[in-house]
């Protein structure tokens, strides 16, 4: 599995955040049964930069927590088969791993959001990892249903690498 981290916020987050990010993203596709090695991009920035690249993308002026760009198009989340009979759009042809995508995170947000909900750095910053990886994996919750769902994987996953409230 390859997970590239870059961090561009000035501000340090003061917790081992690669560590996180690369414990959530396996948790996450060991959860959904990702059959296969995976590539996953990750950005930690600030919210000047997070605004822009919403803005940019999805027509938002606003910082946001969370951006998810996932590679896949999925018609079923996680059903990675079909990513098998497109294997040329979907996998690095020279590592053989399935893109799944770009996560960019506000560093800024994760210290806000930790201390608006009363708990650590280090649960939201997985918090956000788990959310955009199931985003990655072609999960959304744009309709109620589809939020439940997310929601209880999303702590499913998070209780299960000890991330509580």
């Amino acid at each position: 599995m390859t997970i590239n981290i870059e961090y561009e916020a000035e501000k340090k987050l003061e917790l081992p955040y690669e560590s996180i990010i690369e414990e959530v993203v396996t948790a996450s596709l060991d959860y959904e049964e990702c059959p296969y090695e995976a590539e996953v991009n990750v950005v930690l920035t600030d919210n000047e930069e997070i605004r822009r690249i919403n803005r940019e993308f999805r027509q938002i002026d606003n910082a946001t927590d969370v951006l998810s760009f996932p590679m896949g198009d999925f018609e079923t989340p996680s059903d990675f088969e079909r990513m098998e009979e497109q294997s040329e759009d979907y996998f690095n042809p020279e590592t053989g791993e399935l893109l799944l995508g770009d996560i960019v995170i506000s560093v800024d947000k994760v210290e806000e959001q930790a201390e608006k909900y009363g708990h650590s750095e280090s649960r939201e910053l997985a918090f956000l990892v788990a959310h955009s990886m199931l985003h990655l994996c072609g999960y959304d919750h744009m309709e109620e249903e589809e939020r439940a769902v997310m929601e209880q994987k999303q702590e499913e996953i998070l209780k299960a690498g000890g991330y509580t409230r």
